[in-house]
């Protein structure tokens, strides 16, 4: 403008007659061949620097669809984490979820909401009173108690939780607790633990409750009862009572579809990685990486085994141990068959051609974000192949536990999105912990030399338990349709 406001008065000036010195006429010509010039570059410029907002995989139509209609999110959300069930890949999705969305979380004063014993609302961490402070989101492990979470958590709560076959939840729990739980520690094999539970279970020991009805125990039911169908049946009320949705591990698909509808979540929201699974065999795989680490997370009839790279407990069971296993875990089993059919009976009302199509949708979904995301084509690997720290999951016990590598290249917004999907559990609790509640950095130092010295596992196999507010200390944790032949995926 300023220039255009000199050449002006100059063309005045020489109008009136005042030519002046030749000199004057070239610092004319110069003005005016620079403001051209300068118009031009702008208009080119400007041209050039507008250009469309860079495009993400995270951000494109798929990542909504199908479309859900007018419905309004679900942001108030509590999920009972039970052990070896996918529990975990489905508390990623709700840490992403409630992060994205800047949401609250009642994280743990630890690890765990006071697990093994019964939870109390004190065991949330900013915890100031019956709903003084909004909680959106709950789902770290705890024993199921309706009365205390109704403390914690809003009236107008989804409540959901995921349950397993009790042979294949057995199979996985002895794996990963065999270090852990005194009735495991005896047996030399699962096999040898069906024949005879009793020879080596005494309900009085710390952490047996991981070797019988598990199920049972986290929705807070006492797992050491004898069974009776009176029995079963009340504990199925109550869950009834207290859940809108019980999702199927062996379906974990199918469950996926079935929560997003429940929550009017997009696509993505439930599009997962496996995560916390245990390492298999690579020689008995076959087929897609998604759906053989689902199956080996599982640890549901895959060939060749786990790795021999640690002495793994032996999991061979035959036909008539799996059906001793199913006795003895006879509450859970119960539990699982009621709620199997429930399930199904979801299904059959949304409609089974449907289910079929938006499965295919998510695990296209799924397989594209892997190859975006994830570096050996998608292919989960051992914890000591990961460089950054950050990202390498908790090993426990006798099984290796894997996780992911990131593609590089990505661009910030995708990078992020997808390191969110592969965070470990107890880094994504850290990270969400120290954004909630920030402290200062000497704070965090401490507090990152104080979490060195916890004896966390993943799943909670077991833990140097903090105190609560009342300083008690764990005490043991002991308190006076269709089949999983018939899945098509899963993920632990």
């Amino acid at each position: 403008m300023m220039l255009r406001h000199i050449e002006t008065r100059m063309l005045r000036w020489l109008v009136c007659g005042r030519l002046g010195p030749v000199w004057m006429w070239k610092v004319l010509l110069l003005f005016i061949a620079i403001g051209f010039a300068g118009q031009l570059l702008g208009v080119i410029f400007n041209k050039s620097s507008v250009q469309p907002a860079a495009h993400s995989i995270f951000s494109s139509p798929e990542a909504q669809e199908p479309s859900l209609g007018s419905c309004r999110p679900h942001t108030h959300i509590m999920f009972l984490k039970t052990h070896k069930t996918a529990s975990s890949t489905v508390l990623n999705m709700l840490y992403r979820f409630g992060e994205e969305r800047n949401l609250s979380f009642a994280l743990p004063l630890g690890y765990q909401l006071g697990y093994p014993l019964s939870f109390n609302a004190h065991r949330v961490k900013g915890y100031r009173g019956p709903r003084v402070v909004e909680f959106h989101i709950m789902g770290n492990h705890m024993r199921f108690n309706k009365t205390e979470v109704g403390k914690v958590m809003p009236a107008d709560t989804f409540y959901f939780s995921i349950i397993r076959d009790p042979v294949a939840l057995a199979e996985s729990s002895f794996a990963y607790y065999k270090g852990v739980a005194p009735a495991f520690q005896k047996a030399k094999g699962l096999g040898d633990f069906a024949d005879d539970p009793m020879k080596y279970y005494d309900a009085r020991l710390h952490n047996n409750h991981y070797a019988r009805n598990l199920l049972w125990f986290d929705f807070g039911l006492n797992h050491n009862a004898n069974f009776s169908i009176a029995l079963a049946q009340r504990g199925v009320m109550l869950i009834r009572q207290a859940f809108q949705l019980i999702l199927v591990s062996e379906y974990f698909d199918q469950s996926m579809i079935l929560l997003r509808h429940a929550l009017c979540w997009p696509l993505d929201a439930v599009v997962s990685f496996s995560l916390n699974a245990r390492q298999q065999k690579p020689s008995g795989m076959s087929g897609s990486w998604v759906g053989n680490i689902a199956v080996a997370a599982a640890g549901i009839g895959v060939k060749g085994g786990p790795s021999q790279a640690k002495t793994v407990p032996n999991l061979s069971l035959t036909d008539q141990q799996r059906e001793k296993l199913r006795q003895w875990n006879a509450l859970d089993w119960h539990l699982y068959r009621v709620f199997n059919q429930t399930f199904w009976k979801k299904i059959d009302k949304f409609g089974h051609a449907r289910m079929e199509k938006e499965v295919a949708l998510l695990r296209t979904r799924r397989e594209e974000l892997a190859r975006v995301c994830l570096r050996d084509g998608g292919r989960p690997i051992e914890a000591y192949r990961i460089r950054d720290k950050n990202i390498r999951p908790f090993q426990s016990g006798l099984v290796k536990i894997l996780g992911y590598e990131l593609q590089q290249g990505l661009d910030n917004a995708t990078k992020m999105a997808c390191l969110r999907m592969i965070r470990p559990e107890i880094q994504y609790k850290d990270l969400l912990d120290a954004k909630q509640f920030p402290r200062p950095p000497a704070a965090q130092a401490r507090a990152g030399q104080h979490r060195q010295s916890l004896l966390v596992a993943a799943e909670g196999s077991f833990l140097r338990q903090d105190l609560s507010r009342t300083g008690s200390r764990l005490l043991g944790g002991q308190t006076r349709g269709r089949t999983a032949e018939d899945h098509t995926s899963s993920v632990v």
